[in-house]
């Protein structure tokens, strides 16, 4: 999700292997989490789907979160399994630092919530897990479908690999960002990466490469129509994701960062105008089960 140093763990700690590169992108969770119930809603319908995962060592689920963010929904999976041991990795230090204030400690049901600094592009399990899950991440990691089998391999018998990605990188939203970003103005200091390719597989492309890996497979897609209110809503939906590259790239420079949020604020108005109830917001999100034979 992010780039971060790595926090090595400690001699009696699972030794996942964890990133150290440096930062992509400065991430603000009171931003991101302005829109927290829309940004939840996905991972609640994914997480329906997740069968029982199988306990470990010790009799408790073993339970990895990657690019967990500000620990809001790595909480929802200790809701579901309060005895599970889960882990929320993630490589910013301010999500991190939400997440423990939050959320971190043992779970009414004696189980534990704890977050560590890792990075989905390097991370590889230092231990079996029941449930290996990532919400709204994979997005943000390179040819992520080729640690599916480093992932699945890791899983205990009968464990899953659940996850969910955005799939709107050719809506309005996306499309002008990086069209503007490519204009003269701004394609010198702007030209990221992150805005130029898409990321993402479909979705029979996801269940036919977590098939071959022997995994029986649910993958769907579900277009949310979110109703956003208030002033400039999208332009406030995506300065929490989406437009954290751009503000990282211009920090600093405040006469260049208002210049280009204005602009694209413009375009923001025209491609998505306000109903009489709010601002439709068109999202569609990919989502995969995959469960390994036990």
């Amino acid at each position: 999700m992010h780039s971060a140093p790595s926090r090595s763990s400690s001699s009696d700690e699972p030794s996942d292997e964890l990133s150290a590169e440096p930062p992509a992108a400065t991430w603000d969770p009171a931003q991101y989490l302005r829109h927290a119930g829309h940004r939840s809603r996905p991972f609640l319908d994914l997480l329906a789907r997740i069968p029982e995962p199988p306990a470990g060592d010790g009799g408790a689920v073993r339970i990895a979160d990657l690019g967990c963010g500000p620990g809001n929904v790595t909480a929802l999976l200790a809701d579901r399994w309060p005895a599970a041991r889960i882990t929320g990795f993630d490589n910013s230090p301010a999500m991190l630092d939400r997440a423990r204030e939050g959320y971190e400690g043992p779970t009414p049901g004696g189980g534990a919530l704890d977050f560590r600094e890792g990075d989905a592009a390097h991370w590889t399990p230092g231990e079996p897990y029941g449930l290996i899950v990532s919400n709204a991440a994979l997005q943000w990691v390179p040819n992520h479908p080729e640690s599916f089998a480093g992932w699945i391999g890791a899983l205990a018998p009968g464990g899953t690999f659940a996850f969910q990605v955005p799939g709107n990188f050719t809506a309005p939203s996306h499309a002008l960002l990086a069209e503007l970003c490519a204009t003269p103005r701004w394609r010198d200091r702007l030209d990221l990466p992150a805005l130029r390719s898409v990321r993402v597989l479909e979705p029979a492309d996801y269940l036919t490469r977590l098939s071959d890996l022997g995994c029986a497979a649910d993958v769907w897609e579900t277009t949310y129509l979110q109703l956003l209110t208030g002033e400039d809503p999208v332009l406030d939906w995506v300065k929490g994701t989406a437009l954290r590259p751009v503000l990282t790239a211009l920090e600093g420079d405040e006469a260049a960062t208002e210049e280009f949020t204005a602009q694209y604020r413009d375009l923001l108005r025209a491609a998505y105008p306000p109903g009489p109830h709010g601002t439709v917001f068109p999202f569609r999100r990919i989502f995969a089960v995959a469960r390994t034979a036990g």
